[in-house]
């Protein structure tokens, strides 16, 4: 069975993020009145920062970036209907490829769960499993999501389609899955494996390639 990942695989991670930064500028301009939160967000992603978006955009803005303050904004961007699209490449093995396909994801439940809808990800992948169902301990690269795969597939050759070798490949590799990583321009994840053991067995650049690396 294929199985993939989701964000930097199906779709691109960053237009997430900006969607839901015009989500909470939005939300912002109408709870303060100040304008442009959404823009300055995003300023602060494209300079490379990641972890304290909201606090920057706060700071431009003229907002005091207290922690009740920054939780509801992660909660707003969290949990906004986004606007993203499957990637060109996506969407043509997914016409031209007949399943049961499976996704692994990590995030947030109802935050995945909103993406995989957006995608219309429901109709073509028979096994969804987003492990923030779960506790936070059964994230990738614990076992569990895997072993329902490999439940759901009944002894099919198992395939994951992933990008982030941190965390992504090292589990199924051990479990003698076939491990794809995608390499794809625009990503938020480093692409370098810390060890050989976190390795993809195969890297593309495009699901255009995934066919030849599965006719192996």
């Amino acid at each position: 069975m294929l199985v993939f990942d989701l964000d930097d695989t199906l779709y691109l991670e960053r237009d997430f993020a900006f969607s839901g930064y015009v989500h909470v500028g939005d939300w912002v301009q109408q709870q303060f009145g100040a304008p442009d939160f959404g823009l300055h967000c995003r300023q602060a992603f494209e300079r490379g920062e990641r972890t304290r978006i909201f606090n920057h955009a706060c700071q431009a803005v003229g907002l005091e970036a207290d922690p009740d303050l920054i939780s509801r904004l992660i909660d707003v961007y969290r949990n906004h209907p986004p606007a993203i699209d499957l990637c060109a490449d996506v969407a043509r093995f997914f016409a031209r490829s007949s399943g049961p396909f499976g996704l692994v994801t990590d995030g947030p439940e109802q935050m995945q769960r909103n993406k995989i809808a957006a995608l219309g990800l429901e109709a073509i992948i028979a096994h969804i499993c987003p492990t923030g169902a779960w506790p936070k301990g059964y994230r990738k690269p614990h076992p569990r999501a895997y072993e329902l795969m490999e439940q759901a597939a009944s002894g099919a050759r198992m395939v994951y389609v992933a990008d982030n070798p941190a965390k992504d490949f090292v589990t199924p590799r051990a479990r003698g899955w076939v491990t794809v990583q995608i390499n794809r321009p625009g990503r938020v994840h480093a692409p370098d494996a810390p060890d050989d053991l976190h390795a993809a067995g195969h890297v593309i650049d495009s699901l255009d390639d995934l066919d030849a690396v599965l006719a192996n």
